[in-house]
């Protein structure tokens, strides 16, 4: 697979990465954990080198099977985790608030490294920005860590232009992850910008939008009550039918091109931006080797224009969150 850079940090990993977090969280029952480690063995050998986890996903398992997975091959991958939830004491699922206090970092971190089975966390990442801690506070503990060789890279998720500047100020961010796909648009106005003129790395994450994208689903499709998507505006049954005309963009240029959906909404993002790395997860083999064939994807000057033109028709239904998971987005 090709390689990408994430920005002016040096920080140089494969054209997709893999988003880790529904192989034990979020998407209903997880599979078996040894299905899983083979799955991310699997990855590897297929050339992916960048691998996204978080403590919070979880809490805490998804660490431990990405930890024990890539153990063997460390030297061949990059690995991405994040802080800054407030966990529950009980050590069950989701979170009771945000904390990016610099002490609470440093515990995170402590954590993470024994969980990953690594002596550095190659990129870490605020999970979402906490108004309670000024950014420049972030980053300095960020920097501490860096420079005791805890961490190599600093990342911010969901971060607004603004704190972005405030953070690089402080600690270089060799990435910043948000969501970003055809059908979530909104990093276009600001943030790709201000990104290409700090030199920082874009990692995109939910690129097939939780799945919709890649046409497996329609308005009849049922959700598992574990399965957060069930609780997402754009996935009600009514925004769902309204939304399918992406997907029949998708389509239709997928059927002229030999390709799927799926395949075409990763070459799209892959054409943007040369320091853009998609991180789109699966916990099939064969959605695997079908999101990396995007990399091999080719589409034209008129191809883009095209899906630009069809694709400004479409209006998008329903809100990526619920209102009090969005109101963390975008500080």
């Amino acid at each position: 697979m090709q390689k990408r850079k994430l920005g002016n940090s040096g920080l140089e990993v494969s054209a997709l990465g893999l988003g880790c977090m529904g192989m034990s969280f979020s998407y209903g029952t997880p599979p078996e954990r040894k299905e899983m480690i083979a799955l991310l063995r699997a990855s590897v050998d297929r050339g992916i080198t960048l691998f996204d986890t978080a403590e919070v996903y979880g809490p805490y398992t998804n660490e431990e099977l990405v930890g024990e997975a890539l153990a063997p091959v460390r030297d061949q991958v990059v690995i991405a985790t994040k802080f800054g939830f407030k966990l529950k004491a009980d050590g069950s699922a989701g979170w009771e608030g945000l904390n990016s206090r610099p002490e609470h970092i440093r515990k995170a971190v402590e954590g993470s490294l024994q969980r990953l089975r690594v002596t550095t966390i190659d990129l870490l990442y605020q999970h979402r920005v906490d108004p309670e801690v000024p950014i420049e506070e972030v980053a300095g503990a960020v920097k501490q860590l860096i420079e005791q060789g805890k961490v190599r890279h600093f990342g911010l998720s969901e971060a607004g232009a603004k704190t972005i500047r405030r953070a690089h100020a402080v600690q270089p961010v060799a990435a910043l992850q948000s969501e970003y796909s055809l059908w979530t648009r909104g990093p276009e106005a600001e943030i790709l910008p201000t990104l290409q003129e700090l030199g920082i790395g874009f990692v995109p994450y939910s690129p097939l939008g939780r799945g919709f994208l890649t046409g497996k689903m329609d308005e009849n499709t049922k959700f598992l009550e574990t399965d957060f998507r069930a609780k997402l505006p754009r996935f009600t049954a009514e925004a769902r039918k309204a939304n399918q005309a992406l997907v029949d963009l998708l389509s239709a240029i997928a059927q002229r091109k030999r390709a799927t959906p799926a395949q075409i909404a990763l070459a799209w993002l892959l054409a943007q931006k040369p320091w853009i790395v998609p991180i789109p997860g699966t916990t099939k083999l064969h959605r695997l080797e079908e999101n990396i064939g995007a990399e091999l994807m080719q589409l034209s000057a008129g191809d883009l224009q095209e899906i630009e033109s069809l694709a400004s028709k479409i209006k998008v239904e329903g809100a990526r969150y619920p209102e009090a998971i969005e109101q963390m987005t975008g500080r």
